[in-house]
């Protein structure tokens, strides 16, 4: 259990140091950039790759919108990895950083995964300026009988000793 807490501090660790632009450059690949002058926004389109640093976060569409000049909230929507060699992988459907509460919010079927240990929840919850972080459970649809049915999930965590002991 120590070692996916770990992870989930290293993770925190690991947003924050995409947050700190001024540490390592911040690299944007896709196949299409769309701008909205008027809503202030950007939004890359298709096998996005955002890195700073060792930190890699990949989505199907990562929108950037502004406010003053800056940076006021990053969405990343579709097949969200979050990848870190310090930290492990974290994946979801969609992940918002929300700048100026400098608060991250990964949902849609996480998992966080650091070696052997697993971690499953609804959503991820990460504050970057006290370092806590929240796994939290949910409801989910599942199909049975052909039709939408709710299911109430819970938080699942499977921890693996270190070897030889």
């Amino acid at each position: 259990m120590r070692a996916i807490l770990i992870s989930l501090f290293l993770l925190a660790r690991a947003s924050a140091a995409m947050a700190q632009v001024g540490k390592c450059e911040v690299q944007v690949n896709a196949e299409k950039f769309v701008a909205d002058l008027n809503g202030r926004t950007g939004q890359f389109v298709g096998n996005v790759v955002v890195t700073q640093c060792d930190t890699k976060i990949r989505a199907d569409q990562v929108r950037v919108t502004t406010a003053d000049g800056q940076a006021n909230q990053v969405a990343a929507t579709g097949n969200v990895v979050v990848d870190s060699p310090k930290s492990g992988a974290a994946t979801g459907a969609s992940a918002v950083y929300d700048v100026p509460r400098r608060m991250v919010t990964m949902s849609g079927n996480v998992v966080l995964k650091r070696g052997k240990d697993v971690m499953r929840g609804a959503q991820l919850t990460v504050n970057l300026a006290t370092g806590q972080a929240t796994v939290g459970g949910g409801t989910a649809a599942t199909v049975a009988a052909g039709a939408q049915q709710p299911q109430n999930t819970r938080v699942q965590a499977i921890f693996t000793p270190p070897t030889g002991q």
